[in-house]
């Protein structure tokens, strides 16, 4: 299956074969959900914590007689009824990650890759080259119609990404961080001729 390869400012200079296993196939949205959700699982710090009675720091003693006073009868001030007292229950520092099957998450990332094909969001470039001014590339992206895009180049050093640091909805990545819930926050994917031939290796 044959794409056109771009250059940065829009012109064609050429043809590629890209892989029809990877970026022709049906989209499983279903995948793709579940691998979204694992990576924001992953994210998450876990460092939610509430004090339960054990913890609390108050007396453990009782806190008046337990008959003559005309109250209810209770114990001590830590119990969780009373303002100040522990939590039942309530969340406590954990890890919120879980497994996920790698077969599945190579999927997720060839639908994801697949579907923005189709809509016609993937755009392969020749290489990406800037003189290290945003004003530049920002009219050389107006020509391919992006105002929101995930950049996969292996060269994240250079002038180019000075360049894009300053042009907001844009992420650079090299090709081994390519994943799933970056590309579908984007609406556009731009990817170097050499970044898609070692994706496609990677997928194949």
């Amino acid at each position: 299956m044959k794409a056109n390869i771009l250059k940065i400012d829009g012109k064609k200079v050429g043809d590629i074969n890209i892989d029809e296993s990877i970026f022709n196939i049906e989209p499983r949205v279903d995948l793709i959900s579940r691998v979204v959700n694992w990576q924001l699982a992953k994210k998450r710090v876990g460092s939610h914590s509430v004090l339960s009675r054990s913890e609390i720091s108050l007396t453990k003693t009782k806190a008046f007689k337990q008959k003559g006073t005309g109250r209810a009868r209770r114990g001590a001030n830590s119990v969780v009824q009373l303002r100040g007292g522990g939590v039942v229950h309530g969340p406590v520092i954990r890890s919120h990650q879980h497994k996920l099957n790698k077969k599945i998450r190579k999927m997720g990332l060839k639908s994801i890759l697949s579907s923005k094909f189709r809509d016609n969001n993937l755009i392969i470039v020749d290489k990406l080259e800037s003189d290290g001014k945003t004003s530049s590339l920002r009219k050389n992206f107006d020509k391919l119609n992006i105002n929101s895009c995930c950049i996969i180049n292996d060269d994240t050093s250079n002038e180019f990404a000075r360049a894009i640091s300053n042009i907001p909805n844009t992420k650079l990545l090299p090709h081994i961080g390519i994943n799933v819930y970056d590309i579908a926050k984007y609406k556009k994917l731009l990817i170097t001729k050499e970044a898609l031939k070692k994706l496609e290796e990677r997928l194949s």
